[in-house]
């Protein structure tokens, strides 16, 4: 019995079954090697992806906050500077309207001299404020890249600057000749009454 077993242990076809199931193992371990490397590189891929989700969300989270608070200085900024520009422009307005309603034609020339200092006096106010919203404006800007392209104001701010004497007294004859013309016509006049009272 024992030594007929094992014959037919030592049998072709006990042989070729025990081959075809060390086969169908290895077959079967092929495949599950096959499944659980395909597992692992599907669980690399997660957690790659799960890295990069976090790397990036980190990224995206510290550059929208910082820029949120660049934004908000920025247009705080913003806004503090069109307060200025609009108070400059309502400043600029009223000072245009009381120089355009200077008119020398329609003054008296016996209120010639108080005339003159009020319009000289209005002319000094409005380059005074042009001067002093302007270095505003300026000082605001300096650290943006849109420059505000205001006109230069010139060197007689407040009757002073840089002139030579020649200047100043070409000024003021300028400033004095109305009243010379005026006190010439008050002695004609004066004289010619004199003169006919005899």
């Amino acid at each position: 019995m024992l030594e007929l077993s094992e014959e037919e242990a030592m049998s072709p076809e006990h042989l070729d079954s025990q081959v075809q199931k060390a086969q169908e193992q290895l077959m079967l371990l092929k495949r599950q090697s096959e499944q659980i490397e395909k597992q692992k590189r599907e669980l690399e891929e997660l957690s790659r992806r799960q890295e990069e989700l976090e790397r990036g969300r980190a990224e995206m989270t510290d550059k929208l906050s910082r820029s949120l608070v660049i934004l908000e200085r920025e247009g705080y900024d913003s806004q503090k500077k069109l307060e200025q520009i609009r108070a400059t422009h309502e400043s600029f307005t009223q000072h245009l309207q009381l120089l355009e309603g200077i008119e020398p034609k329609s003054w008296n020339p016996a209120e010639l001299p108080k005339e003159l200092s009020r319009a000289l006096s209005t002319v000094d106010d409005a380059r005074t404020e042009f001067s002093q919203q302007r270095s505003r404006l300026e000082a605001g800007n300096s650290d943006h890249s849109a420059d505000l392209d205001l006109p230069e104001t010139s060197s007689l701010s407040g009757m002073s600057g840089n002139r030579s004497f020649a200047q100043w007294v070409q000024i003021g004859f300028a400033v004095t000749l109305p009243l010379i013309i005026f006190g010439m016509i008050a002695l004609l006049i004066f004289f010619w009454m004199a003169a006919k009272g005899q």
